[in-house]
């Protein structure tokens, strides 16, 4: 778990987000609109995917133990009409942050990540959920035309819990063994290695970060980095340094 955030920072971040999201949907000349980051989806797809998204967490973080079997989404589809999509979303995300909050932040729950670096509880669960809802807000102010950088704050955290989540595994790296420095400007620095036994990554010191001689480093503000992790962005969004294949690597391994 972060030690930026509390539960009830990323409860706040999570709705915040949501309501960028809502208008985002608002404001797009329509619902059929194409999502440049995500092909094949509309903006109603995409509008039906976080809301779905948030309902089956709410089941998740009330209903589940670690172990379970992946539970299954209750199939409900969002409604096409546009004031009722955006009710439909506000709804979701509320049934989703009223349930974070009945089963508490130390609450275990079911979870499709490996336990090591974010654990299997309902505070893993909200801060998963804040990116989900950055990065998509991201995709419906794209099918809009009017895309925007993303929120220092919460860009931020995204880059690290995109390592702990995503990129944290026991899975083996099947190359050679390589370590990906990635330099946020606002932040600081963070190291993922992969090798035989997977792939991990810690935060490196300034002066770590100033000695270190990686595979790879990766600079870029906290923006341009989470929005390259969740490849939205192409790899000359950053300036790279090093060998320049590994993020191509990295991103097709995972």
């Amino acid at each position: 778990m972060t030690d930026h955030f509390d539960f009830p920072t990323l409860l706040r971040m999570l709705d915040e987000r949501s309501a960028a999201f809502r208008a985002a949907v608002a404001e797009a000349p329509s619902l059929d609109a194409d999502v440049p980051s995500c092909p094949g989806w509309t903006l109603y797809d995409l509008a039906n995917h976080l809301s779905e998204g948030d309902r089956f967490w709410a089941h998740i973080v009330l209903n589940t133990a670690p172990g379970d079997e992946r539970p299954s989404k209750d199939g409900l589809a969002a409604p096409r009409e546009r004031e009722a999509l955006i009710a439909w979303l506000a709804d979701s995300t509320e049934q989703l942050l009223t349930a974070l909050r009945e089963a508490g932040p130390d609450r275990s729950c079911w979870a499709w990540w490996e336990p090591l670096a974010s654990p299997h509880t309902v505070a893993a669960v909200a801060r998963r959920r804040v990116p989900e809802s950055l990065i998509h807000t991201y995709d419906a102010q794209l099918a809009s035309g009017t895309p925007q950088e993303l929120p220092t704050t919460e860009a931020v955290d995204a880059v690290e819990e995109f390592l702990a989540t995503v990129c944290t595994g026991t899975v083996p790296w099947p190359g050679e063994p390589a370590t990906m420095d990635y330099h946020v400007a606002e932040a600081g620095t963070w190291r993922q290695t992969v090798d035989a036994t997977g792939s991990r990554f810690t935060r490196l010191t300034a002066a770590e970060a100033a000695a270190s001689k990686p595979t790879a480093a990766l600079h870029g503000t906290a923006s341009e980095m989470a929005l390259l992790m969740y490849m939205r962005v192409p790899a000359d969004a950053v300036r790279i340094e090093g060998d320049a294949d590994l993020l191509k690597q990295l991103q097709d391994w995972g």
